[in-house]
């Protein structure tokens, strides 16, 4: 029997890809897919940690999750969260964790981010709630770019504490600054998942990183700082391919802004050119799209109903965000479904999906 229960959501990105990581802007949205851990207390300095979804266990003195080094498995993510609440003076005790997640792994709606504000959620409160919500996501985050090696930026973290029902989050990621944007009228979320993970996924995306702090250092100053009217002054003094990873932050940074004035507007034109515009600087200038991704793209943007579309989350694999007229839903997903099965032999997983609020404790 759990003595608490805590739950964060995935996320879906609207747009502001792999920006987060470049003190830029990104408008995620929390969803209704969630990580959910239930937490019992132990009379030991144990805590044990069950994957019911894996059906795998994994077992820690809680005395050494200071000097805890990565195992490799999903349980580094356990680990790592432990390690950085520890870290910033949470006193962890014996308990028996029970971890069951709606958010599908590897599809980009960052199950990894749910888990580690899960769990994270769970060791302060054990301990009175000593860690504000912006210090949980800066914790989390550092779990996964420093224990379990994933370059990322602040986004997935801080939206699965601070996503609200109805809104997306425009997040600046150098000031944590922020603030809700009103989702679009007239709109379903459907994610339409690829099911596929490319094993170059993790390396591609750090390799991503390291080629935009190579841009940056050319340039001797971020890319946030780049506007889009300044680029053409400054493209010529970066060769391939950091000119065209440049390109995309500096572009992207300014979709976020027009995205969400055209939330604001409920301009749903706008909406579908800014997304078609963010998915071919993502396939082209990043090279972070797949052959699985951008055939969903094509075959979404040709059906009647389908305000915008594009990859999201980190790529090479994973979700597509569809933006589609409530009376469309249905036919979109037989269309797309019955198009990727003839292509590839197999169906996507599709899911229709609603905002959601951030993590929280769930009443027992």
């Amino acid at each position: 029997m759990a003595d608490r229960i805590f739950r964060a959501p995935g996320r879906v990105n609207l747009i502001g890809e792999h920006t987060d990581y470049n003190e830029g802007l990104v408008l995620p949205a929390a969803l209704d897919l969630y990580c959910e851990i239930r937490v019992a207390s132990r009379l030991d300095s144990l805590l044990n940690a069950s994957a019911l979804n894996l059906g795998q266990s994994a077992s820690w003195d809680v005395r050494d999750f200071v000097s805890a080094h990565p195992r490799g498995d999903w349980s580094d993510y356990v680990a790592g969260t432990a390690q950085q609440m520890a870290l910033r003076g949470v006193r962890l005790r014996g308990l028996d964790i029970e971890i069951e997640s709606q958010v599908p792994m590897g599809a980009g709606l960052s199950s990894s981010a749910a888990l580690e504000v899960a769990l994270a959620m769970a060791l302060s409160a054990f301990d009175g709630g000593k860690l504000g919500g912006a210090e949980i996501a800066k914790a989390c985050r550092e779990a996964e770019a420093g224990f379990v090696g994933l370059q990322c930026g602040i986004m997935d973290q801080f939206v699965a504490v601070f996503g609200r029902k109805g809104y997306a989050v425009l997040l600046d990621c150098r000031s944590l600054e922020h603030r809700l944007v009103p989702m679009p009228e007239g709109v379903e979320i459907v994610l339409v998942n690829s099911g596929v993970l490319h094993e170059l996924a993790l390396t591609a995306y750090n390799e991503r990183s390291r080629e935009s702090c190579a841009a940056v250092r050319r340039l001797g100053r971020s890319l946030r700082d780049i506007s889009v009217e300044e680029w053409p002054s400054v493209e010529e003094s970066l060769p391939e391919p950091l000119r065209r990873r440049a390109r995309h932050v500096v572009f992207e940074n300014q979709r976020v802004l027009d995205f969400a004035a055209a939330c604001k507007k409920n301009d749903l034109d706008a909406l579908g050119a800014l997304m078609a515009a963010s998915h071919r600087s993502l396939a082209l200038d990043y090279e972070v799209s797949c052959v699985e991704l951008d055939y969903l793209i094509d075959a979404a943007s040709d059906l009647e109903g389908v305000v915008g579309c594009r990859m999201t989350g980190g790529g090479f694999g994973g979700c597509t965000v569809n933006l589609v007229r409530p009376e469309s839903v249905d036919g979109f997903r037989t269309a797309v479904s019955q198009a990727y099965q003839r292509r590839f032999g197999r169906a996507p997983q599709i899911y229709v999906c609603s905002t959601a609020d951030g993590a929280c404790e769930v009443a027992t």
